[in-house]
């Protein structure tokens, strides 16, 4: 290797009399200026190449297209996680862009909170690394190495604090951990603002495409190579010391440990050798920076932690979201690469058998026409590099000549967009749109107009008030100028699951790969072949997203099944999706019956959990062991709980479970009435405390009464006993008015309070003036007893008809929101039980309305006198036994006296012997019968 010590020592000596004659601190300044010459004359001095790059950079993809046909490497090292290398051969059977994807769900090493871990690599055609990929995977005799940390040291390294701070974005990386190739964005806040203030430029994308990309686009090698490790040298020296410098410091000594292993290894020639990484990291300073050094730095052993790997489709919005870039930027870059490669006639890399892209002569890398492989012209000899960054730094931007041919097609195209989308376009818009744009280049100094500044004066000059339809002109400029273009892992890159998936649907017709959303037309009694798919699709719809496998017509339920059943599908647009799920196991009954195991085992698992998965298990899976499995697990999470929060959840569940199984069973499971009993004595146990606890609402107490009265006859059939209930509601002693009416309706349950005393205790509420302002709340706890007394319904609508009826508006209207409010937000499932009980009290047209006489009001009572009075067999026994008769009327709550039946001298009352002397023929008639 040639010495290049003085390579850049005028340039040195520039900087440093510029620092001295104009910055306030000459001192600092020319510290980081004389670094940054350092830093470049360090990465050129190395024996290994080391060709700095920027992620997703078309000027990036152009320079590795001109070296690698210029020095035919034969070992690539390329800065990308070392244990995704098996997924890159892969690649060919996709549409670009897609991502590399690790992925963990049985954590070891790391908190289980942390599930699952995703690792996320995207790839497009416009990149650097797709290109050294293509060529290294194409070419006989090149070796490709993957040197950067491992996916399970991503996570070793990660700060803790910042491991799971992932947000959720809109693109298809979804929260997966992004591997950034390449990164040269300003770490430093100031620094940013700074170059986009005096850039005039609105984000860091367009400044990194008017004053790199274009620059460096048509750059020979050397002067891209110098430009890009001085950009990577500045940006490194702004940034702050901090957890994400150590870092990427520590993946530096990873790199060039794991170079060096390889080299000793292989005895490769460094000479022959392209090291492939971010500028950032092309400017290091570790002590391991290089092959010469005797530094070492131990690799710490992965942790235990199984990681699965993949293919998952991406897109450019995906891309831009995840790395935090101006939205479309990655959309122009991708074009910017599409012209610049017709413009300079380089034939790219292509991997063989690669989709979605335009197959071009030679574009298969290093095969012929007929894929027969051939080798390319040999490689230059090497040449000491000048320097290329005095010149470049002191002349100003070439200023490229305006192409008014591309900027009027452009025009002209936007209008019509605008116009399909709603805008009321025209072509005085198209000329605006034109002059505006050449205004804002020249405002920014530019000759020829950016796509940013097209986009701007299309925005300026079509956005009116309002968007008139789903897109705006900003998203029209991106669609125009390439789109969101969205990749797609082919099948023989899917993993077997999903291939499984696409097969069992094979039936239905469709072209699944599309991203449109397709309807799917089922007709079970017609076609019962097609039961299969349809079990398949109710499994897909409890696992994908909603919007991924959408029901129109059909519902699947515990001993329902549909005859005819509607699907829209968007397996096109949730491919991610379903290959994550590929990472859980083989089948997708597999993949659901882990889930319901998982859910169940669960530290935080409840027994309304458990129950949910036991009824989930019987839908989808039909296997009565793993019910049963699920249900013991039920019981023992009900007997361990220590609260009833999930008490009417348990009661819906369990009543749903019990009744299926007694009409499709000849039995029950054991595990049904082990839950049935195992809950009788935790609620009894819990009541009474839960009545005066504050935390505990009196839906759940209504809840936990409900399964106690409802379950009874089950309970103790197997053993329970009732007692056990009766003392659990006589130790009870609530002070808030739902409770206390709760109370009351369970006392009469059981009868320890006849409807009589319980009518007379409303009554006395709605006399008193101090209370009904809580009588709302009383009428709340009377609504939910109906769930243990459905008897009481009827009472419900007397106490609240009397209140209705008895109250003054005065009083009546402040509660009246008040009991609204009340009955939605803790009765609504009630509320219609009430309602059809109240349209059986009630009249049912509005005239009857008036001469109506409400069952509950007293009747008049005919004279004493004329009262008749029974006799004969019946009367006389039951006047001898007293005692069963008195029982019946305390319990219904009727008042009387006994009467003797010698008083009466048994005559019929007047009133009736005055309507048969009236009206003598039917007394006739029935007399003629009986004859």
């Amino acid at each position: 290797m040639i010495d290049q010590t003085s390579t850049f020592g005028s340039l040195r000596e520039q900087l440093l009399d510029a620092a001295a004659a104009f910055a306030d601190s000459p001192v600092a300044v020319s510290g980081i200026l004389a670094g940054l010459v350092d830093d470049v004359d360090r990465a050129l001095r190395e024996k290994l190449e080391i060709f700095p790059v920027c992620h997703h950079s078309p000027a990036s993809a152009l320079a590795m297209v001109r070296r690698l046909r210029e020095k035919q490497p034969k070992v690539i090292y390329l800065e990308l996680c070392e244990d995704l290398q098996p997924l890159l051969t892969e690649l060919r059977n996709c549409r670009l862009p897609v991502a590399v994807q690790a992925f963990a769900t049985d954590l070891d090493g790391f908190p289980k909170s942390w599930a699952p871990l995703s690792v996320v690599a995207p790839i497009t055609e416009a990149s650097a690394e797709y290109q050294a990929i293509a060529y290294a995977l194409e070419t006989p005799g090149v070796e490709l190495v993957l040197v950067d940390r491992s996916t399970d040291h991503v996570f070793q390294w990660a700060p803790k604090e910042e491991a799971k701070e992932r947000k959720e974005e809109a693109g298809l990386h979804g929260d997966a951990v992004g591997v950034e190739i390449g990164d040269l964005r300003p770490r430093f806040a100031e620094l940013e603002e700074h170059l986009l203030h005096h850039g005039k430029v609105r984000h860091w994308s367009e400044w990194w495409d008017q004053y790199v990309e274009q620059p460096l686009s048509e750059a020979d090698y050397d002067t891209y190579r110098q430009v890009m490790v001085l950009i990577g040298s500045l940006f490194r020296r702004l940034t702050p010391d901090g957890d994400r410098l150590a870092v990427d410091e520590d993946r530096e000594r990873y790199m060039w440990t794991r170079m060096r292993e390889h080299l000793a290894a292989s005895g490769a020639d460094p000479g022959d050798c392209l090291y492939v990484c971010g500028a950032f990291h092309a400017a290091s300073r570790v002590e391991e920076f290089g092959l010469d050094s005797t530094a070492t730095f131990e690799i710490s052993p992965r942790t235990g932690t199984t990681w699965l790997y993949g293919l998952i489709p991406s897109s450019h919005s995906a891309i831009e979201a995840q790395f935090g870039l101006a939205p479309g930027s990655v959309s122009i870059a991708a074009a910017t690469w599409a012209k610049a490669v017709t413009r300079t006639k380089l034939t790219p890399f292509q991997l063989a058998g690669q989709k979605g892209t335009r197959k071009r002569a030679g574009a298969r890398g290093a095969r012929g026409a007929r894929g027969a492989r051939v080798t390319l012209p040999p490689p230059k000899a090497g040449v000491a590099p000048a320097d290329r960054l005095t010149g470049f730094l002191s002349r100003p931007p070439a200023l490229d000549a305006l192409d008014e041919a591309e900027l009027l097609g452009w025009c002209v195209d936007i209008v019509r967009l605008a116009r399909r989308n709603g805008y009321l376009a025209s072509t005085a818009d198209a000329i605006a749109v034109f002059e505006t744009s050449i205004l804002l280049a020249g405002l920014r100094n530019r000759a020829r107009p950016t796509p940013y500044d097209f986009q701007d004066a299309a925005v300026t000059c079509i956005e009116k008030d309002v968007v008139p339809g789903r897109r705006d002109v900003r998203r029209l400029c991106e669609i125009l100028l390439g789109g969101d273009r969205v990749g797609e892992v082919g099948y023989d890159a899917l993993p077997p699951l999903a291939r499984n998936v696409y097969d069992r649907l094979a039936p239905l017709g469709l072209d699944l790969d599309k991203r449109t959303i397709q309807r799917a037309l089922i007709d079970l009694n017609a076609h019962p072949g097609l039961v299969p798919c349809s079990d398949l699709l109710w499994m897909l719809r409890y696992l994908l997203p909603d919007d991924a496998v959408r029901p129109i017509m059909g519902e699947r339920g515990l001993g329902e099944r549909s005859i005819q059943e509607s699907w829209d599908l968007a397996f096109g647009r949730h491919q991610r999706s379903i290959i994550e799920l590929g990472y859980e196991g083989v089948t997708i009954e597999q993949v659901l019956e882990q889930r319901l195991r998982r859910s169940v085992w669960d530290p935080k698992a409840t027994a309304a959990v458990a129950l949910a998965a036991v009824e989930d298990a019987v839908l989808f899976l039909g296997s009565r062991r793993f019910a049963d499995e699920l249900g013991a697990r039920a019981v023992e999470l009900l007997a361990a709980e220590r609260g009833v929060d999930d008490a009417p959840e348990v009661l819906r569940r369990i009543r749903r479970l019990l009744a299926y199984y007694r009409a499709n069973e000849p039995e029950l499971p054991a595990w049904c009435g082990a839950f049935v009993t195992a809950g009788y004595a935790h609620y009894c146990t819990l009541l009474p405390t839960a009545f005066v606890d504050d935390d505990t609402g009196v839906r759940q107490v209504g809840a936990m009464l409900g399964f106690l009265f409802t379950m009874e006859s089950l309970a103790l059939a197997l053993g329970c006993d009732r007692a056990q209930l009766e003392l659990a509601v006589q130790q009870s002693h609530p002070e808030a008015p739902a409770k206390v009416a709760l109370l009351w309706a369970a006392h009469t349950q059981l009868g320890l309070l006849t409807m009589a005393d319980l009518r007379a205790r409303c009554d006395e509420l709605l006399a008193n003036p101090l209370v009904i302002p809580s009588v709302p709340q009383y009428i709340m706890g009377f609504v939910q007893a109906m769930e243990p007394a459905p008897a009481l319904s009827g009472f419900v609508v007397e106490v609240i008809s009397k209140a209705f009826g008895r109250l003054p508006d005065s009083v009546l209207l402040p509660w009246l929101p008040k009991l609204i409010t009340t009955l939605r937000a803790g009765a609504a499932e009630l509320v219609p039980v009430l309602v059809r009980e109240a349209g059986r009290t009630f009249p049912a047209s509005l005239p009857a309305v008036d001469s109506w006489v409400p069952p509950w009001s007293a009747r008049p009572q005919p004279a004493d006198a004329g009262a008749p009075v029974a006799s004969g067999p019946v009367a006389e026994l039951l006047m001898g036994h007293p005692a069963a008769c008195d029982g019946v009327a305390a319990l219904l709550g009727c008042e009387g006296e006994w009467r003797d039946p010698g008083s009466g001298g048994g005559r019929a009352a007047p009133e009736v012997t005055a309507l048969l002397a009236a009206h003598p023929e039917p007394a006739l008639a029935v007399a003629g019968l009986l004859a």
